[in-house]
């Protein structure tokens, strides 16, 4: 079912989604492939569904100021907001396509994090760009955006994906094509790559790598040493990490994890959204559910999720992962602290 029907008004809807009533129905199962993985996911851990009925789920936020989490719907355009005595509702409406043609493919927001100031950075496909809400995301917003970059070398983005803050103020994000109505065959792509950038402090936009084929989900170790990325690729179905050097460009890369024996085995999924504890632990997002990674790219297991899985974000004081698959909006409740 398609939930909340579209606001004639650019404005917060109260409309409310379908939400299952606590307890949450269960689904899904957890993998343990290595023992380490008992210390991180509690032996009776169990995914929750929180919210259902969407068409394609993205960019989980938690907004700790508001008690609240955020997450893109992409085809309908919207943000929606959950809340543990509320449900789900429409929050932002449009979010990541605000021109009036008529067009197709996946047009709303991905990837949504915050700026040093609170306000909402977000990934918007349809608009091809790198954009920021005029207000704090934790009152009431309208959807006025502001552009923090939408061009390479003069040239359109193809459809910015995730995007991730350094302790500099510097945004590193991702450009493949799957926010253009052809993908790769669009006669609108500019670009001939699908890149990994830096947008500066100061506006500058930097090219850091141009070699992926799919770079999808971004994030750093914690001591910022290390930029992980996401190709979501059937063909190179990998996560890479990258050296991060002084000037904030990136070294040699290396494959992290390779996801090709999960795809053939028909896993749904590829490698997309990823989060990073404060251990340095990758909760990634890809065939099959979130697999949870070593700094070295062991498998300890996964969080099986029985849907093709998009992306993730640690909440409340950490402990509480949630995760966007499909249609839901899920939860699963950690024995370790992630950065909420």
């Amino acid at each position: 079912m398609i939930c909340c029907r579209w606001s004639p008004l650019l404005l917060i809807s109260l409309t409310m989604c379908q939400m299952p009533d606590p307890p949450y129905p269960m689904t899904g199962s957890i993998e343990v492939l290595d023992e380490a993985l008992r210390a991180l996911v509690p032996a009776d851990a169990r995914l929750e569904i929180l919210s259902e009925g969407h068409q394609w789920t993205e960019g989980p936020l938690w907004i700790p100021d508001g008690d609240f989490l955020i997450f893109s719907d992409i085809p309908p355009n919207r943000i929606y907001r959950w809340r543990e005595d509320g449900g789900s509702e429409v929050f932002l409406e449009p979010s990541g396509y605000t021109g009036t043609a008529v067009r197709g493919g996946e047009v709303g927001s991905n990837g949504l994090t915050l700026d040093h100031q609170g306000h909402l950075v977000l990934a918007q496909h349809g608009d091809r760009r790198i954009a920021r809400l005029t207000q704090p995301v934790f009152g009431s917003p309208l959807p006025e955006y502001g552009t923090l970059a939408d061009r390479y070398d003069g040239k359109r983005f193809n459809s910015p994906n995730d995007l991730v803050y350094h302790s500099s103020g510097a945004l590193y994000f991702t450009d493949p094509p799957y926010g253009l109505e052809m993908n790769m065959a669009d006669p609108l792509k500019e670009l001939d790559f699908q890149g990994v950038y830096r947008l500066a402090p100061d506006g500058t936009v930097k090219l850091l790598e141009s070699g992926m084929s799919r770079p999808n989900g971004i994030a750093f170790s914690p001591d910022e040493s290390t930029l992980y990325v996401a190709n979501s690729d059937p063909d190179h179905p990998v996560w890479m990490a990258f050296d991060v050097l002084e000037d904030g460009t990136l070294g040699s890369g290396r494959v992290l994890f390779d996801a090709s024996h999960l795809v053939a085995a028909g896993r749904s999924g590829l490698p997309d959204g990823l989060k990073v504890s404060p251990a340095g632990i990758l909760f990634a997002t890809g065939p099959g559910g979130v697999l949870v990674l070593t700094p070295v790219g062991r498998h300890l297991g996964t969080l099986m999720t029985g849907q093709a899985t998009s992306n993730c974000a640690f909440g409340n004081d950490g402990s509480v992962l949630y995760i966007t698959a499909d249609m839901y909006l899920m939860r699963v409740r950690l024995s370790t602290a992630g950065a909420s």
